[in-house]
């Protein structure tokens, strides 16, 4: 074939070609487009309750406890439209019949450190599970223990499901057992000291029906405690 030639039929094939990668890039875009409308974010809206001490305590001492910033926490982007959805959901627990308060208070929006707004249970390894009441896809869970002094929960895990009985299907999304005293597997995350902005866990749209957490005392006494669970999704599809 004559040079000659050669450039007459690439140019004769030019427009089929762009044409191609028009279309080509033209689809990614449809392909693409949809994802990220639907992950469309705004910062997620926590309403805080009163704090009940300042200041970052020094005389806490854990083998496995982060280092505090002293600063507030950064927004959490979630998609728009996410709400608590724990909000008067049913609560279980491993105790039922805690010593102090009553069950329902877990998921009644009142986070206030104060004496009549925390429940609490008793020593060892302890769990409190929220009912959704069907799937949810969950981008975030906040948890208050205790904030009206500054302690260390530990053994602080928590895991989905959407069996009841959490024995199959488990996703273990936040664990800060370091030593497997709760013989649920040795976690990686960090110990934390209790504050009035609770404990943010990035869920990342993790979906299920059940929500639970452990916690097995502090370090303050033996006994564990639950003030609030926030739990923000939107109905699973």
């Amino acid at each position: 074939m004559s040079k000659r030639s050669a450039m007459g039929r690439l140019r004769r094939n030019a427009p089929i070609m762009w044409f191609g990668i028009t279309l080509a890039v033209a689809f990614s875009a449809f392909v693409i487009a949809p994802k990220v409308l639907a992950e469309d974010t705004e910062p997620l809206k926590i309403e805080l309750p009163k704090p009940m001490f300042v200041g970052t305590p020094k005389n806490i001492v854990s083998a496995n406890l982060e280092t505090p910033t002293g600063k507030a926490r950064p927004p959490f982007m979630a998609p728009k439209g996410v709400t608590n959805v724990a909000k008067d959901k049913p609560v279980t627990a491993s105790d039922s019949e805690p010593i102090i308060g009553e069950l329902e208070m877990i998921t009644d929006a009142d986070k206030e450190g104060a004496d009549g707004s925390f429940v609490e249970f008793g020593p060892k390894v302890q769990w409190v599970q929220v009912d959704l009441v069907a799937p949810q896809e969950i981008f975030a869970v906040v948890v208050w223990h205790y904030h009206s002094q500054a302690r260390v929960y530990h053994d602080v895990i928590l895991q989905l499901s959407d069996d009841p009985d959490f024995v199959k299907d488990v996703k273990t999304i936040y664990n800060n057992d370091h030593d497997n005293s709760a013989k649920l597997g040795v976690g990686s995350d960090k110990e934390y000291i209790e504050t009035s902005e609770g404990r943010l866990i990035d869920c990342k749209g993790a979906k299920a029906r059940y929500v639970r957490l452990y916690s097995n005392g502090n370090t303050s006494n033996a006994l564990n405690h639950m003030i609030e669970v926030e739990v923000y999704g939107r109905p699973a599809k």
